[in-house]
């Protein structure tokens, strides 16, 4: 490419041109590396996957391919073509494990769209299955308690997929996939048409992962929180048998409000005496028409300057109406800040393959790039000022770090750039992931 030249500094000429040789803006790669192989999450999802492809004019190993796609993702690059130049950037060819070559490049964006496009239902299910077991591993010991939060979210359709369905309440074509958290933890990213119920085959997915985990921690309590529209009766009853836990929100109705008018009526008076906001909690018992029975619904009476504002929670756990709403249900909330995560900074909504198989694929790849981030997250980073920072902030300041890089016959040795602003953090964080701090710097 040509040089590029700049506006004078001082009677001196400034150019800039792309010839700076073995460089990378994504030093902070070798962080998410040292995670994996903590993890063994890409060996892992290799596995998963037969390679039907004849071993001996093979260029490109699968689980390169994999790593190549996930390590893109974290690092910010969204789209298969990104890797028609990223294929050549020597932290890229580092982390995937394939060592650096100038003569051959990672693999190309058409060899990397051919894996997604061969990708079977019975490897997705497999790859699904190892995202569950690496948040089992993940404790040291049982936890006592655990707590999934379910929820869908829209995924914008790129074209004329399989799949595609109009979305009355989102207003447009999309897909309706299903995501469970643990905390900050993915268990489940399962993609949906969107032509059906938001609860569609939420009981079968809860079934598996109880049947999962009492299998791992046969003691550990097990509740799951969901809105409105996840509350089902046959799941209820599912979960009262099989003791699991659930808060639920319950969609406001008419015999609803009239039952907790007497709360409603209490908040409005207080508010009207005071100015200021109100909320009264209380409970009831109530059974829809096409409930099997009464079930215990938590009202939260509340009024503000805008108008009542009544909600419903049923749940079969014990407790305090208020702290139930407050400390355990309200804290589902938190999801929403991890989808978004997925979607704005991980690219799971950039489904924008043909196949529907591939792009559930696209976002398991996803998901394993915020597994990646969220271990980092969780035992890197804990305890610093970077703790509760989302994926774009790690990026920017973990990640995205210049490097020069040099190889010799014993050793790679990256650069990072000297006046790297977060150099001590990055150094303690590669030693709470294993890396080794020596006791004099490294010479390339």
């Amino acid at each position: 490419m040509k040089p590029i030249v700049f506006s004078s500094l001082r009677g001196k000429k400034i150019q800039a041109d792309f010839d700076g040789g073995k460089l990378t803006t994504d030093a902070g790669g070798l962080l998410l590396r040292q995670v994996d192989q903590r993890l063994g999450l890409i060996d892992a999802l290799n596995w998963c996957i037969p390679d039907p492809r004849d071993p001996d004019v093979i260029i490109h190993q699968q689980r390169t391919l994999l790593a190549q796609r996930i390590f893109g993702i974290a690092l910010g690059y969204e789209d298969l073509n990104d890797h028609q130049t990223l294929r050549e950037d020597p932290l890229l060819q580092i982390v995937t494990e394939r060592g650096l070559d100038e003569d051959q490049p990672l693999a190309s964006p058409p060899t990397l769209c051919r894996l997604e496009n061969r990708i079977t239902r019975r490897s997705l299910v497999k790859m699904a299955a190892v995202l569950v077991d690496q948040f089992i591993t993940s404790f040291a010991q049982a936890p006592a308690e655990v707590v999934l939060d379910f929820d869908a979210t829209d995924d914008p359709v790129h074209g004329r997929q399989e799949g595609r369905f109009f979305h009355g309440y989102y207003d447009h074509y999309c897909f309706l996939p299903l995501y469970v958290f643990c905390g900050g933890q993915l268990l489940v990213p399962y993609l949906r048409p969107s032509n059906i119920d938001a609860a569609k085959h939420s009981w079968a997915i809860l079934r598996l992962l109880v049947d999962r985990l009492r299998q791992a921690w046969p003691s550990v309590r097990i509740i799951i929180r969901a809105d409105s529209g996840f509350c089902r009766w046959r799941m209820m009853r599912w979960c009262e048998r099989h003791d699991v836990g659930y808060l639920l929100g319950l969609a406001k109705n008419p015999v609803l409000l009239r039952s907790a008018h007497t709360w409603s009526d209490q908040a409005q008076t207080r508010f009207q005496a005071t100015g200021l906001k109100q909320r009264i909690f209380a409970e009831i018992p109530y059974a829809a028409a096409t409930w099997d029975r009464p079930r215990r619904v938590i009202v939260k009476a509340e009024h503000l300057p805008q108008g009542s504002n009544t909600r419903f929670l049923v749940t079969n756990l014990p407790g305090d109406p208020q702290s139930l709403y407050e400390d355990r249900y309200c804290q589902r909330g938190d999801m929403e800040n991890r989808i978004k995560e997925q979607q704005l900074y991980l690219f799971s909504d950039r489904t924008s393959c043909h196949a529907f198989l591939a792009n559930q694929f696209r976002l398991i790849l996803s998901s394993a790039a915020y597994v990646l981030v969220e271990t980092l997250r969780r035992v890197g980073l804990k305890e610093t000022e970077l703790e509760a920072s989302q994926v774009d902030t790690l990026r920017l300041k973990l990640f995205k770090v210049a490097a020069r890089v040099c190889q010799s016959v014993r050793r790679v040795v990256l650069h990072l750039c000297s006046s790297y602003p977060y150099a001590s953090l990055f150094q303690q964080v590669a030693e709470r992931l294993g890396a080794t701090v020596c006791g004099s710097p490294s010479s390339g």
